[in-house]
């Protein structure tokens, strides 16, 4: 227990259980180097449900690839998920090389890069004896955070430009800090750097949950922090939406801890956000709903400077925090 954890540490969730972790799990991927994975799950228990992660474009040398995360991904997996990190062709140290086709970005290849996990994860499983047979291939959730959330977002039936990416393996999706709108609502530099943000979130349809720091602060357009929101707003699937109040982009140390992409340390930001999301993946994924419902209780009553929820079946015009 973090003794820095006060407010916080009121949210339900399951005691802790020892994980195993397996890296480099590698994949391989035609014509490219293979594809690395970093698997953590618990040690004991049968039918995980899984969870795929999709990393940033972060600043840091180190943190954006199959190492990262790890405040959210050990948390996850010492409750009961299987957590499957990939680095993707995007990674600074670990990606594809800067002459190779959809360079620097590879928008499209992080999405196959996640595909081609839920083809083979079997071969996951051959690679992590201890876990092996013990996944539910039929459970499996998406988060990303930051440009992860894009690609999460496509995978969970967003749309670009008309073309759809959905896919229904995929029951369930958690965006952190993913980007908002594109096209008119991004400064022209950057509505011409990065086409790709043009998404449609109306034909995202899948179970989501939406998270955002209320002191972000996007470069890509003049807008506030609730650009990070776009997704909640727009797309049917999007259940919840919570918010953050004191931390920014980094949502108080997700990415890892004294990460360059953490640009404010709030210990209790980021237990708020582990264990929130931590209790939609479970009641999502079939499990607890409890949890969820306590902590989103907690948010409108004796967590309100910690941040705030709202869910869309309450939410009518201005939106309703509950």
């Amino acid at each position: 227990m973090n003794r820095l954890i006060q407010l916080s540490q009121q949210i339900p969730i399951p005691d802790p259980r020892p994980t195993v972790a397996y890296t480099p799990v590698t994949l391989p991927m035609k014509g490219r180097p293979p594809l690395e994975l970093r698997v953590t799950a618990p040690v004991l228990g049968h039918g995980l449900p899984i969870i795929l992660f999709s990393h940033g474009h972060g600043p840091s040398n180190y943190i954006p690839s199959k190492d990262g995360y790890a405040p959210l991904a050990q948390f996850w997996a010492e409750r009961g998920m299987a957590v499957i990190q990939p680095t993707h062709a995007s990674s600074r140290i670990g990606g594809l090389t800067a002459d190779t086709p959809g360079a620097p970005f590879f928008w499209r290849e992080r999405i196959a890069e996640m595909r081609a996990i839920l083809d083979r994860l079997s071969a996951v499983e051959v690679q992590a004896p201890a876990i092996a047979g013990r996944l539910d291939h039929e459970r499996v959730a998406a988060a990303g955070q930051s440009f992860g959330g894009h690609t999460c977002g496509l995978l969970l039936g967003a749309r670009l430009h008309g073309e759809s990416f959905k896919d229904p393996r995929i029951s369930a999706g958690v965006l952190l800090a993913a980007p908002g709108r594109g096209g008119a609502d991004l400064t022209p530099e950057s509505a011409e750097r990065f086409p790709f943000f043009d998404v449609d979130f109306e034909s995202l349809t899948t179970r989501t949950l939406v998270v955002c720091g209320g002191k972000d602060k996007p470069h890509f357009t003049p807008r506030g922090p609730d650009w990070f929101a776009d997704a909640f707003y727009e797309a049917p699937g999007a259940e919840a939406l919570v918010t953050l109040h004191d931390v920014g982009h980094g949502l108080g140390g997700i990415a890892g801890l004294d990460a360059k992409e953490t640009e404010v340390e709030k210990p209790d930001s980021l237990e708020a956000t582990k264990r929130l999301t931590l209790s939609w993946l479970e009641q999502a994924l079939g499990g607890e709903a409890l949890h969820w419902k306590r902590g989103a209780d907690l948010l409108q009553q004796d967590l309100k400077v910690l941040g705030a929820v709202v869910l869309k079946e309450r939410y009518a015009g201005e939106g309703a925090a509950v």
